[in-house]
């Protein structure tokens, strides 16, 4: 796996990227299945459940690394311009 932006949030992005790994592939095969059955909305919602689970405490700690790192560096004002020039058709949810 790649480096952080910030030497410091390494560990957390490593960590981070094995439990999405991890969880990615337990969610992709069933969900291709699932996307063939009524089931699918009550799938999606346990797999979700599960990630909250499993990797949700780990990736708030890497975001929030990263986003100090983003502030100290005086990064703010470039990551505003590329979403000023290139606006999502629809915001994520939060």
């Amino acid at each position: 796996m790649a480096e952080s932006l910030a030497p410091e949030c390494t560990p957390l992005k490593t960590t981070y990227d094995a439990c999405f790994n991890s969880w990615f592939e337990g969610y992709l095969e069933p969900a291709v299945a699932a996307s063939q059955t009524a089931d699918r909305e009550a799938y999606s919602k346990k797999k979700a459940e599960e990630y909250q689970q499993k990797c949700g405490k780990v990736w708030e700690e890497y975001k929030s690394c990263i986003q100090k790192a983003i502030k100290e560096n005086g990064l703010e004002p470039v990551l505003q311009q590329a979403r000023d020039e290139h606006p999502l058709s629809s915001p994520p949810p939060p």
